[in-house]
């Protein structure tokens, strides 16, 4: 049986650490350090970091964050957003980065994901799918924090970039993302189906069962969790919300987390476990 991995992933905008609901409506959570240490801690396999404006300005800017990190952090890390060119990808891999995730740019060229898996190895190489489920059934590509149209068939597309020579593919449902209302298994589970490289499911967990589901039914090989962890590390550490920057107003609520039960990775590695399925402990 494969061993499956737990990855945080952290969406940065300016120097902080952002959480929304759609891929959309960000709410200041705290310093992206403070989270990444305490999930390196807690035994996270590897951790994603995702400049969610850098589409806005065609750039990525987090390459400070992962230096800094990678001084500190002895597991891969993965760096999405905004990266387009050859030259994006040489920057944020000697900032320290381990492995690149794309989406816009490699729907705009999918020769690129041939170019790069070719440079740099393709395990270095993630593409990102954002899936917005249509009103007729098909599920449909998006780019920029699924706001922009593709018109591309999510399970064509991630035929074309297993054959172009990516390492891996993160799926993520727009629908569900952030909501805790589970993930989309018909979506997950085709796009395993359709691919003989790595699938990262991305999007909807409400709480450990969720997660056990993705890993059994949708057959993947990772899962890339946000809320869950966030939302019990904000629990664990109400006294860092004081140093936040931005609009903190979530954070100083009286918060319940509605639709989510947070866990730690420990707490979610343990609950893998003792349903079977392997990870590291």
């Amino acid at each position: 049986m494969k061993t499956v991995r737990v990855i945080p992933r952290l969406d940065i905008k300016g120097p902080n650490l952002v959480k929304g609901i759609h891929l959309e409506g960000l709410r200041v959570l705290g310093k992206p350090s403070d989270f990444a240490k305490y999930y390196y801690q807690q035994g996270a396999d590897e951790l994603m970091f995702m400049d969610v404006v850098a589409s806005l300005y065609e750039r990525n800017s987090l390459h400070d964050i992962i230096t800094e990190t990678a001084k500190k952090i002895f597991i891969p890390i993965t760096v999405g957003g905004g990266l387009r060119t050859i030259s994006d990808i040489k920057g944020v891999l000697r900032a320290g980065a381990d492995k690149v995730c794309l989406n816009t740019a490699a729907i705009k060229d999918p020769e690129l994901i041939k170019k790069a898996s070719r440079m740099f190895g393709s395990s270095t190489i993630v593409i990102a799918i954002e899936a917005i489920k249509e009103s007729d059934g098909k599920y449909l590509a998006y780019t920029d924090n699924g706001r922009e149209y593709t018109g591309v068939d999510v399970f064509e597309w991630a035929r074309k970039i297993d054959e172009l020579g990516a390492g891996e593919i993160v799926i993520t449902s727009v629908d569900q993302e952030g909501t805790g209302q589970g993930y989309d298994l018909n979506l997950v589970s085709k796009i395993s189906e359709s691919v003989s490289i790595p699938v990262i499911a991305h999007g909807g967990p409400g709480n450990k069962k969720d997660v056990v589901s993705v890993l059994k039914e949708g057959h993947t090989d990772a899962v890339m969790i946000s809320s869950l962890f966030h939302y019990h590390f904000i629990k664990e550490n109400e006294s860092k919300v004081s140093e936040t920057e931005g609009n903190v107003e979530f954070l100083k609520q009286k918060r319940n987390f509605h639709t989510f039960e947070p866990c730690s990775i420990l707490e979610l590695k343990r609950t893998l476990v003792d349903n079977e399925i392997e990870c590291r402990l």
